[in-house]
């Protein structure tokens, strides 16, 4: 009896040790076919709500999402903006595992600026955004992460891919905390009304501007406050990854950003990968709301190093729960 109760005290103790050493078999992240959903969404031009480009974007987005096995909700609502305007607007959320009731959020916005409002050049201020970095660059690792979501199934885990929608008609000229409100418009409305009934998950994690080269992806303050375990978990995977000069260990300020109201109304916890390089006035990358947001100011291995640790997150977390 003493050497069964010795080896059964064996088996836990591995059984405990596999618990907090999970292994898993991750699909690859292809960085080229990121880069092409990069590039793709850039070729319908400025995806500003209201226009072409912004219809054909979508159109090209729900047919990726179908063709990679999502089941997929165009959530349409009217944007009211701070100039005015009223303007038709998608947000497009592609699940899968839908009866899971362990599920995660990935998400990122997918319009673009109507306004170069940070241009050095003055003359170009009413021109829209390509928005390859500021949009693209998130719906890129998303549907990469789509494709490979179809080649390996998740088991016990349901994933919610939320692209949101004018994420980026804001006033940036306000003075009181109401222009906070001008912004993440699509966020705001899924918040209000989830796509699901009583919907739940139990973290969410936006992606926004992740493909602009050497990236710095701080600890946002946001993310701190509603999310820290979920922002451990990914830096700790960009650690063992090999990505700890990418995801560094600095705390940053408060953003406004998609995540803030679905941490706000929505009460689900979620953090901001976001690049705040030390280098500009602004915070943000140099090409933030200019002409120079295109094609050149993304790198694959920025996209790749996203995408990988996220796909390694997610398939982590479904082998945790079986």
């Amino acid at each position: 009896m003493k050497k069964m109760a010795f080896l059964f005290l064996i088996y836990i103790s591995s059984m405990i040790a596999c618990k907090n050493n999970l292994s898993v078999e991750v699909p690859p992240f292809d960085k080229t076919n990121a880069f092409g959903n990069v590039r793709q969404q850039v070729n319908f031009g400025p995806r500003v709500p209201g226009s072409e480009g912004h219809i054909k974007c979508k159109d090209w987005i729900v047919s990726q999402f179908k063709g990679y096995g999502a089941e997929v909700i165009e959530q349409a609502f009217t944007a009211k903006t701070f100039d005015g305007k009223s303007l038709p607007s998608y947000n497009i959320i592609a699940s899968y595992n839908k009866s899971s009731r362990y599920r995660i959020i990935i998400a990122a916005h997918w319009d673009t600026r109507p306004f170069s409002d940070h241009d050095a050049d003055t003359s170009n201020y009413y021109k829209p955004i390509l928005g390859a970095d500021d949009g693209a660059s998130g719906v890129a690792i998303i549907l990469e992460m789509a494709k490979a979501l179809q080649s390996k199934a998740l088991k016990k885990y349901g994933i919610d891919f939320i692209l949101f929608d004018a994420e980026d008609y804001g006033d940036d000229h306000g003075e009181d905390a109401s222009s906070l409100y001008t912004w993440c418009l699509g966020a705001q409305h899924w918040s209000n009304n989830p796509h699901v009934s009583g919907y739940k998950a139990d973290y969410g994690i936006l992606l926004d501007m992740v493909g602009g080269k050497d990236p710095r992806f701080t600890k946002e303050a946001v993310s701190m406050q509603f999310a820290p375990k979920v922002v451990e978990k990914v830096w700790r995977i960009a650690k063992e990854e090999g990505f700890s000069d990418l995801f560094v260990n600095d705390q940053t300020g408060p953003l406004t950003d998609d995540h803030t109201f679905v941490n706000s109304i929505a009460k689900i916890p979620m953090i901001d990968i976001i690049n705040r390089p030390k280098s500009t006035k602004t915070g943000f990358v140099h090409h933030w709301h200019t002409q120079k947001d295109d094609l050149n100011s993304i790198d694959p291995n920025s996209l790749h190093a996203v995408g990988s640790i996220l796909l390694k997150l997610i398939y982590l977390e479904d082998v945790d729960k079986i």
